[in-house]
């Protein structure tokens, strides 16, 4: 490895500026091991001065005015723009994310920054509730008005390592909440590239961190009372062991999913089948299946079922594998060739167990082949749990009761897809469904980055989408006016 490598080390972000603490870490490609970037550490004395100016900044920063907040947000997102295809080569760089899906998710951080610096215009403009309906409220008015909660710590994912940082940074910026960020280990670099835009704005020392902090220097941060919101994204057994271990605090938990595509029997024609085939292919796959409402489950009735499994398997062995950074990539690498390892060995499990490997069930390193199998047993891993790798099972349902069930069956409920004509179904889908969002036509990969986005059951508690998770980090304060000519 050339020393140039080696000497580049990136610094983090404590309370604005950049740090560099006395230990340091690679960041390496998943694709070809090469070493990405070399990151500082923070040490615990600068964990705690990032802790302790938060703190201290939490006034001065909720006071902030509007215009000065939506100001910074509108930087980011036009910087986001312009560095829109360095970035990108970042997070293919860094994740192993194909550049056209790694292109996509610059865009939608853009978005998510625009977003807040709209919400940071009108929010918290307050509401007044007039309290003389009843004789003892006469010539009293009351006005409420939301304010932080206080310091948000988010913990960010691997699988979305630029967007899903700024979905926790931007909504606490918009409403005036200092945050510490912590992106994941083995993803920090697109976190830090935020850092660097917000260091560009005005906003106020202290009222934001990057802290490259290692996962087993986590639970004193979690516990530390200064910080008393937690917006975590991540798996189920991590995030409700967080929950469980400050029971007094406010956690968002964005965790995981299995995501079911049901196909009823109305759709049925040709040119339906080629687009839910289509669609189900694409995002069972894409990202390395390393998507939490990525497909996992395709629920077909009968009617539809022979005719539609072909074209799945078709549009599956379709996709591109290979170097990420080629553009006509489609489905590059898992994060890690231990993550490859873990999902060949669910797959070689439910095939011991009966299932049939209609197509790939090969690894190669981090790399692991999109897969589809049928007749896969209840009780195997990968019918349970959230597989997290591009990998596809597809079973066979008789009409929409049936089909629904078989959804509902899950510990998890993050978002389910309905392809349909039929609004009547739509609306049924929407009452039966245990989860957090159903997506009518379509995959349930789709998320738009302003609508409520999180989960039922073990998927999570707390929404996401900016405007969402405004609400999130702050609480309602009522003013009551007495004396009043109302």
């Amino acid at each position: 490895m050339p020393n140039e490598n080696r000497a580049a080390t990136h610094a983090f972000w404590l309370a604005g500026r950049q740090a560099t603490g006395e230990a340091a870490f690679d960041v390496t490609s998943p694709w070809d091991g090469r070493v990405v970037g070399r990151v500082s550490v923070p040490t615990e004395a600068q964990v705690e001065e990032a802790v302790a100016a938060a703190h201290a900044v939490i006034d001065e920063f909720a006071a902030t005015p509007a215009h000065v907040r939506a100001a910074a947000l509108d930087h980011v997102s036009k910087r986001l723009v312009e560095r829109t295809e360095e970035i990108a080569q970042l997070i293919s760089a860094e994740n192993g994310k194909p550049i056209k899906w790694a292109r996509g998710e610059v865009g939608r951080a853009v978005s998510v920054f625009r977003f807040a610096a709209e919400e940071a215009r009108r929010f918290n403009g307050g509401e007044a509730q007039r309290l003389d309906t009843d004789a003892g409220g006469q010539g009293r008015l009351a006005l409420t008005r939301r304010f932080p909660k206080g310091v948000v710590l988010g913990i960010a994912p691997f699988n979305f390592p630029l967007n899903l940082c700024a979905h926790k940074i931007a909504p606490a910026i918009a409403v005036g909440a200092p945050i510490i960020l912590k992106p994941a280990p083995a993803t920090p670099l697109s976190g830090l590239i935020l850092g660097e835009l917000l260091a560009e704005t005005d906003l106020p020392a202290g009222s934001w961190s990057v802290l490259t902090v290692p996962n087993e220097q986590m639970p004193a941060l979690v516990k530390d009372e200064r910080l008393p919101v937690i917006s975590f994204t991540g798996s189920d057994k991590v995030g409700y062991a967080i929950m469980d271990s400050v029971p007094r605090k406010h956690c968002t938990l964005e965790l995981g999913g299995n995501g079911a595509a049901v196909v009823l029997a109305d759709f049925a024609s040709e040119q339906d089948l080629d687009w839910a085939a289509t669609r189900i292919a694409t995002f069972s796959n894409y990202q390395g299946g390393q998507s939490c409402i990525s497909v996992q489950r395709v629920i077909a009735d009968a009617s539809v079922y022979d005719r539609l499994l072909p074209k799945i398997v078709a549009a599956v062995e379709a996709q591109v594998t290979g170097d990420p950074s080629d553009s006509a990539t489609d489905v590059g690498p898992l994060v890690s060739e231990d993550a490859a390892k873990r999902v060949e060995s669910w797959v070689d499990e439910a095939v011991q167990g009966g299932a049939k490997l209609l197509t790939g069930g090969k690894r190669d390193g981090a790399s692991y082949a999109p897969t589809v199998l049928t007749d896969v047993p209840a009780d195997v891993t990968l019918a349970c749990e959230e597989v997290f790798g591009p990998v596809l099972t597809v079973t066979k349902v008789d009409g929409e009761d049936e089909a629904f069930a078989a959804v509902n069956d899950s510990k998890y409920g993050l978002q389910a897809g309905v392809f349909t004509h039929d609004l009547q179904t739509a609306f049924r889908a929407h009452r039966a469904l245990e989860v957090g969002g159903v997506i009518v036509g379509d995959v349930p990969s789709y998320r738009a980055d302003q609508m409520p986005y999180g989960g039922a059951k073990q998927s999570g508690v707390g929404r996401e989408g900016v405007a969402f998770a405004m609400d999130d980090y702050t609480y309602e304060r009522v003013l009551v006016l007495t004396g009043l000519a109302l």
